[in-house]
């Protein structure tokens, strides 16, 4: 945890080890993947109640990710507030009318239509919860001390997606919403300038009968995303 003490270096013993086989290795990352293979974003929310504590669980492993210097530079504001998510709706599909009006531009859009998005986002008002996810330019003490972040954008990267595979174990759908710009999310949800919002997440139950675009299904095989020297 960073702090404005005099931290020194200092070893314990590693908590958890665990001396697994390779058989019991490749047991566990192919059940892994077969559990991630069923993750897919959906649009399509049903409007069943998820309790706070299965998001804060979920949040709370989004917070053991590693990030440089363990600064920890993301904050989380989850939302079930019912006017809240009308609001924030509101806004982002005030910002999407001016991306698919052209402010996107025509290679962008070209490149969305296949999942088959659009100006009206329903999804934001339909799923129980929202979770905005902000990124910490800096931080600061209690006292106004600025102190600098490093590593920002792969750090939030990282615990954000923590948190989508915590949110996927958990059972639940979810899905990553960017509008552009997002600066209205600070005012909205009280957060500082030295926060930059990065990303909603729309969080709940699949609707039954929810569907997925075909094209999210095509995937880039293994020997393309991974070279072994």
């Amino acid at each position: 945890m960073f702090s404005k003490d005099n931290l020194q270096f200092q070893a314990i013993e590693l908590p958890v080890q665990e001396a697994l086989s390779p058989e019991d290795m490749k047991t566990r990352a192919l059940a892994f993947f077969a559990k991630m293979k069923t993750r897919h974003s959906t649009r399509d929310f049903a409007g069943t109640d998820v309790p706070q504590e299965v998001i804060e669980h979920c949040i709370a492993t989004a917070g053991r990710a590693p990030s440089g210097a363990n600064h920890q530079p993301w904050h989380f504001v989850a939302v079930k507030s019912p006017d809240l998510k009308a609001r924030i709706r509101e806004a982002a599909e005030k910002e999407e009318e001016a991306f698919y009006a052209g402010g996107g531009g025509d290679e962008w859009i070209r490149a969305l239509e296949p999942l088959g998005t659009g100006v009206e986002k329903q999804h934001l008002t339909d799923a129980p919860w929202l979770i905005v996810v902000f990124a910490q330019r800096y931080g600061e003490f209690e006292d106004g001390t600025r102190y600098k972040n490093y590593y920002v954008p792969e750090s939030v990267g990282i615990a954000t997606g923590f948190l989508i595979a915590a949110l996927h174990h958990a059972g639940l759908s979810c899905l990553t919403h960017t509008p552009n710009p997002m600066k209205f999310l600070n005012g909205l949800l009280g957060r500082p300038s030295s926060e930059k919002p990065v990303m909603i997440l729309v969080v709940g139950q699949a609707a039954e009968g929810a569907v997925i675009p075909v094209a999210s299904t095509i995937k880039k095989p293994l020997d393309v995303i991974m070279t072994v020297k």
